[in-house]
C-alpha cells in the first residue's frame, strides 16, 4: 500500500486512484482517460518501490503524465486546481435551463467532480415558499412554470408574450429564495450548486466566486425523447410534459435570450460527458482569471 502524506494538512492517507481520477477530471479530462492516467501514476510509484509519497510528488508525476498524453492545457489546469483548493475560496455554481434539459444530472456529476456536497434545486425552494404563501397571494407559485401564464389577469394573457410574462413573474418570486441561499453561501464561505428553471440570468444576484451556465436542447424532438427516457425512471408522467412541449421550448427561448443579454455561457446538452467537460473547461478558465485578479 502507498501512503500519501501532506505536511500542510498533517494527513497520511492511502493512495486512491478514484480520488486522483476526480482531481484530473477537474481539469476537463474525460473520466476514462483520467482513470487511465491515475493508473499509470500508481504503477509508476509501485515500480519505484515507493512506500510513502508526498502530495506534491503525486501532483508533479500527474502533471508529467498529462503532458506525455499531449494534454498540455489540461496539465496546467490540473496544477491550477490544486492551487485553487489550497486557497479555500468558496464557489457557487448556478445551472439554469428549461424543464427536461438535464440540469439535475449535470449538477450531480459536477458535484461529484468538484467534491461539492450541497446540490439544491429551485423546485425545492419553490416548494418551501408554497407552504408559506397561499395561492391567493401568489398564484403563479402554485403552478408549473410553463403554465404560470394562466394566472395572469390581463385580457391578452394568451400567446408567447403572456407565456414569458407569467414565467417571469414566477421567476421573480422564486428568486427571492434563490438569492437568499446564494447570499448565505457567500457569507458563510460554502460551496454549493444550485440548479433549476428559475435560475434565469438577470434575476439572480451575482455573488463573488459564483459561476452561471444555461443548458439547452437543440430541438423539440430531443426534448420529447428526454421526457420519454425520464418517464421510465421517474414518477413524473411524461405525458404531462409532452402536452406542453411548445410552451417549454418557448421558455427555453426566453432563458437563452436573457443569457445572451448578460453574457452567460449557453451549452447544448447533447451528450452528458461532453457537456460536463465543456462546463469544467470553461469553469477552470474563469476561475483562473479570478484568481489572477486576486493575486495581482
Amino acid at each position: 500500500m502507498i501512503i500519501v502524506t501532506d505536511r500542510e494538512r498533517n494527513t497520511r492517507l492511502p493512495f486512491s486512484r478514484g480520488i486522483l481520477t476526480r482531481s484530473i477530471t477537474l481539469a476537463g479530462v474525460d473520466v476514462g482517460i483520467a482513470y487511465g492516467i491515475a493508473t499509470e501514476v500508481q504503477k509508476e510509484l509501485e515500480a519505484r518501490g515507493k512506500r510513502f509519497v508526498t502530495s506534491d510528488e503525486i501532483r508533479d508525476l500527474t502533471y508529467l503524465k498529462l503532458r506525455e498524453h499531449g494534454l498540455t492545457d489540461e496539465a496546467q489546469r490540473y496544477v491550477f486546481w490544486r492551487r485553487f483548493k489550497r486557497l479555500k475560496l468558496p464557489m457557487v455554481l448556478l445551472i439554469g435551463g428549461t424543464t427536461g434539459v438535464g440540469k439535475s444530472t449535470i449538477a450531480t456529476e459536477l458535484a461529484f467532480r468538484l467534491g461539492i456536497r450541497s446540490v439544491i434545486g429551485t423546485d425545492t425552494i419553490r416548494e418551501v415558499m408554497r407552504k408559506m404563501i397561499a395561492p391567493e397571494l401568489l398564484p403563479d407559485l402554485h403552478t408549473s412554470s410553463f403554465l404560470a401564464w394562466r394566472t395572469l389577469h390581463s385580457p391578452d394573457r394568451r400567446g408567447e408574450a403572456a407565456l414569458w410574462r407569467g414565467f417571469e413573474n414566477q421567476v421573480k418570486h422564486v428568486s427571492v429564495g434563490v438569492n437568499a441561499v446564494v447570499e448565505r453561501a457567500r457569507r458563510e464561505g460554502l460551496n454549493a450548486i444550485l440548479e433549476g428553471i428559475h435560475l434565469v440570468p438577470g434575476y439572480v444576484d451575482p455573488a463573488e466566486n459564483s459561476f452561471m451556465y444555461v443548458i439547452t436542447v437543440p430541438t423539440k424532438e430531443d426534448l420529447r425523447a428526454r421526457f420519454y427516457e425520464r418517464g421510465r425512471y421517474s414518477r413524473r408522467p411524461a405525458e404531462y410534459y409532452l402536452e406542453h412541449l411548445d410552451e417549454i421550448m418557448e421558455i427555453q427561448e426566453f432563458i437563452v435570450r436573457k443569457a445572451k443579454e448578460r453574457g452567460v455561457p449557453v451549452f447544448e446538452n447533447i451528450e452528458l460527458e461532453a457537456t460536463v467537460s465543456r462546463i469544467m473547461r470553461d469553469l477552470m478558465e474563469r476561475m483562473m482569471k479570478r484568481v489572477e485578479n486576486l493575486t495581482d
